[in-house]
């Protein structure tokens, strides 16, 4: 059975859900196979040091899926057990977001509470090696492997920070358990929800959290802010019952691939608006991806929430976890996600319908946000994947917006200072006096 998931690559903390069933290709030929024979056998005879055929078989596999686009792999024994044990939300290592941009492994966000977090790690930090190990050019799952380990034990990584001097940080590894929903009652009655990330408890811990901030606004909202800032994703269905507890009917996400097994539409439950007639923000930047877009694109599209900040990071492709029995597993680009309306989410992400940059005081000091569209070998939509209208690339929302996008400083979010939130809650406020 496969797994499908529906997150960027940006996360340590990987998720899978749902099921599909691998596609039937035709065979490999004979003198393909006879080929990469050929090259092992004439690599273990000459090559400078011997090498295992289960060092060459490996590389062979992970060359194969990683040429495909920036999502698909292939998953050694080791790293799909890595991979299926952070479901649960739960997991070792040191609690950092990352990306593999140009074989150098970059800091999304430190998660907080966590290792990192207290170390000082800073999104834009680009790790290049660990314990004196140089992990540049590394896959995303040998980078994690070396990031993990038993809780208490140390790493030191190797950081290179704009504008100061490469330098290592040590930091002592934990269990790290993400509390993927946070929330609080901000003045005026407005309740306040930041998602960090999509996995098994996220709905439970959404709805807990909205119980408890009813009661303490007296019983009723006078608005909620629901923040996907920095939210690289995480699973399909926790996204789908998320964003079904706003909606009362309509869809949240199609989608659509070459089998048309994978062609699906999610629906949300009927009368499912946990907080009905409360005028609802949604907050993103350009770390939000996958999942959360998926949440943002259904409620802008069903006309259920007011999308707010600045545009998302375009990560809109489905990945089936396919398992080899006893030689891993491939995580393979199988479907692309599309809005309610139809809109592809794959490379061009969802623009806001109020843009609001970040102030370079709450900025990540020369950082700049990369897209899905900016990675080499990125999917894009054509042919019957083709989205109805053609929307803005983060590229084109960019230069109508008039400013680059930087990341913010995740010590900011949700904070009084913050400025974004600031912006949605005068906008609930503003509506709330005009309703009266």
């Amino acid at each position: 059975m496969s797994k499908i998931l529906s997150f960027t690559l940006l996360l340590l903390a990987l998720g899978v859900n749902g099921c599909s069933s691998p596609a039937t290709d035709p065979a490999v030929g004979a003198g393909d196979l006879g080929l990469i024979e050929a090259t092992m056998q004439q690599v273990q005879k000459s090559y400078v040091v011997p090498v295992q055929p289960d060092q060459l078989v490996n590389g062979a596999l992970k060359g194969m899926l990683s040429k495909l686009d920036p999502h698909s792999d292939y998953m050694t024994e080791h790293e799909y057990r890595e991979l299926m044990s952070t479901t649960s939300g739960q997991f070792g290592g040191v609690g950092i977001e990352i990306s593999v941009e140009e074989g150098v492994p970059q800091v999304i966000s430190a998660i907080e509470g966590t290792p990192a977090s207290a170390a000082g790690i800073e999104p834009g930090d680009r790790i290049v090696k660990a314990d004196g190990q140089a992990i540049v050019g590394m896959d995303i799952g040998e980078v994690v492997q070396r990031l993990r380990g038993n809780p208490g034990t140390p790493v030191v990584l190797t950081i290179a920070r704009a504008n100061r001097p490469i330098f290592e940080l040590p930091i002592t590894r934990a269990i790290i358990h993400v509390d993927s929903v946070k929330s609080a009652l901000k003045p005026g009655g407005i309740g306040y929800v930041r998602i960090s990330t999509f996995d098994e408890t996220t709905p439970s811990e959404l709805r807990t959290a909205l119980s408890r901030l009813r009661q303490e606004a007296g019983g009723r909202f006078a608005g909620l802010v629901l923040d996907l800032r920095n939210d690289a994703g995480g699973l399909l269905d926790a996204s789908v019952e998320v964003a079904g507890d706003f909606l009362d009917s309509g869809t949240v996400v199609s989608t659509r691939g070459r089998d048309p097994s994978e062609n699906r539409i999610y629906d949300a439950t009927p009368n499912g608006d946990l907080i009905r007639g409360t005028p609802l923000v949604v907050l993103i930047n350009g770390a939000s991806a996958s999942a959360s877009e998926i949440v943002a694109g259904a409620l802008q599209d069903n006309r259920r929430a007011t999308i707010l900040g600045t545009h998302s990071f375009g990560k809109g492709s489905v990945q089936s976890i396919i398992p080899i029995e006893g030689a891993g597993a491939l995580r393979l680009t199988t479907a692309l996600y599309y809005t309610p309306s139809g809109r592809s989410i794959q490379g061009h992400g969802i623009s806001p319908d109020r843009v609001v940059t970040v102030p370079k005081e709450q900025q990540v000091a020369n950082a700049v946000i990369t897209f899905e569209s900016d990675l080499f070998g990125a999917l894009k939509p054509t042919g019957a994947l083709a989205p109805k209208d053609a929307p803005a690339t983060p590229a084109a929302a960019r230069s109508v917006e008039g400013e680059t996008d930087h990341p913010i400083n995740p010590k900011i979010i949700g904070t009084a200072p913050d400025a974004q939130l600031r912006a949605a809650l005068d906008l609930l406020g503003a509506r709330r006096a005009a309703v009266r």
